[in-house]
């Protein structure tokens, strides 16, 4: 059955959205975000060759830097002030969210609600300056020794590196807040969205000039396309697949009046963790391979090999990539959303799961059903993210292709359109009342 919400969300046409200020304000300060953003990937990192590094780019593009190239907007493939992009972020946000399982003051900081918020954000800052520095300080001795991309290398050279690029990445994280306060949906995920979809032109442009040089066949391309469009569909029906628990409420008394009992749903939905589990798989492997891919053929010899088994197709990377998609299913799922909390809301509220005991049992019941569904949603995390991938590497078709990149498009539009409705809904529910208290005033 339709609800009055989902009703009204399909009647919103754009003459809402012209009536909305606070939203086209929103809207207007997001892609003003956006557009800073995409300028700062092409202002060139000082002291380098772009020439020279294009070549070497060219090269091994094909690997992990090709990965990274895709999450920082090309910032890599042009050596830009924001070729870290926000990744370090990432991985920051990562180890304290780990470390509230281990550590009783981070976990105590977590329960203190808002200003306990404030205290881990702060410490995921100052972690993100740590790691953009060591991965900024990893580029400039990589370009150091890559050939020619260096004019005059030097620690001049490393000191300016670091603070540029730190500095860049220090940048996107104040951006990406500001989108997330001020603007519309996620600010770091739409920091992503926003690099992966400004490359969609050269890759389709790279595709159809391959098919051209005979690089790749016709029926391949065909494949690929008609690959894309079932994985996009298969995404849209898994992001909004839902197992509602029936709670029922008793009947109540107000007054001489006796109220029926009343039915509801608890919606879980089947990926609760979204889009985080192949960012953060993805930013943990990009981590310890920012420096090798610099210095391919050199240093240890178990460095190298490590290199090797981290490119894309290969066991390692791809059990890696896997594990790491599952474990982040589950982590994040338990974070954001606490079965005993839910139950005890149930449990003051009067609402009850049929034939489930109120309170712990309850909890035990949800925590029951949310770990089952939760392994499908992993499931599928993980099949999006690895069919693309094995497919690319034995197929030879560009990167840009890949699962990962399709679920973060495809999943953050959906999250900043459901917020964009949820905007209009209450913009119009707001016009409703002023509405009616004019006509009450009227009378």
């Amino acid at each position: 059955m339709v609800s009055a919400a989902e009703q009204l969300a399909a009647n919103l046409n754009f003459s809402a959205l012209a009536k909305a200020e606070e939203l086209k304000k929103r809207i207007w300060f997001t892609l003003g975000a956006l557009l800073v953003y995409r300028f700062g990937t092409y202002i060139p990192l000082p002291g380098i060759d772009p020439s020279a590094w294009e070549q070497i780019f060219r090269s091994n593009a094909g690997g992990i830097l090709g990965m990274f190239n895709m999450f920082s907007g090309g910032g890599i493939h042009r050596m830009a002030i924001f070729a870290l992009n926000i990744m370090p972020y990432i991985s920051a946000s990562i180890i304290v969210q780990l470390m509230t399982t281990v550590s009783p003051t981070l976990e105590q900081l977590k329960k203190e609600g808002e200003q306990g918020r404030k205290v881990m954000n702060q410490y995921t800052r100052y972690l993100t300056v740590l790691l953009a520095a060591f991965q900024s300080y990893g580029i400039a001795v990589g370009l150091e020794g890559a050939g020619n991309v260096v004019s005059d290398p030097g620690w001049f050279f490393r000191i300016a590196t670091v603070v540029t690029l730190t500095g860049g990445t220090l940048f996107l994280m104040w951006l990406g807040e500001q989108i997330t306060a001020r603007g519309i949906g996620n600010g770091v995920s739409l920091i992503i969205l926003s690099g992966i979809v400004a490359e969609l032109p050269s890759a389709v442009a790279g595709t159809l000039e391959l098919g051209r040089q005979g690089a790749l066949s016709t029926g391949l391309i065909l494949v690929v396309l008609v690959m894309v469009v079932a994985v996009i569909g298969f995404i849209v029906f898994m992001e909004r697949a839902q197992r509602r628990l029936l709670i029922q409420y008793p009947k109540r008394q107000v007054g001489n009046r006796m109220f029926e009992g009343q039915s509801s749903h608890l919606p879980l939905k089947l990926n609760t963790s979204g889009v985080i589990p192949p960012i953060f798989a993805s930013s943990l492997l990009l981590l310890p391979t920012t420096v090798a891919n610099f210095n391919v053929g050199q240093g240890p010899e178990w460095f190298v090999t490590l290199t090797t088994q981290l490119s894309h197709g290969r066991p390692l990377f791809l059990i890696l990539y896997v594990g790491l998609i599952v474990f982040f299913a589950f982590f994040y799922t338990a974070i954001v959303f606490n079965p005993t909390e839910t139950a005890d809301n149930l449990k003051k509220h009067g609402g009850f799961i049929p034939g489930i005991r109120p309170g712990e049992r309850t909890a035990e019941y949800i925590d029951y059903v949310l770990s089952r569904i939760t392994v499908i949603g992993a499931a599928y995390l993980a099949v999006v993210c690895l069919l693309p991938e094995i497919l690319i590497s034995y197929a030879s078709v560009p990167f840009y292709f890949g699962g990962t990149s399709l679920l973060i498009v495809v999943s953050v539009t959906m999250d900043t359109v459901a917020q964009i409705q949820g905007y209009l809904l209450a913009h119009q529910y707001e016009g409703l009342i002023k509405r009616s208290k004019l006509r009450g005033r009227r009378r």
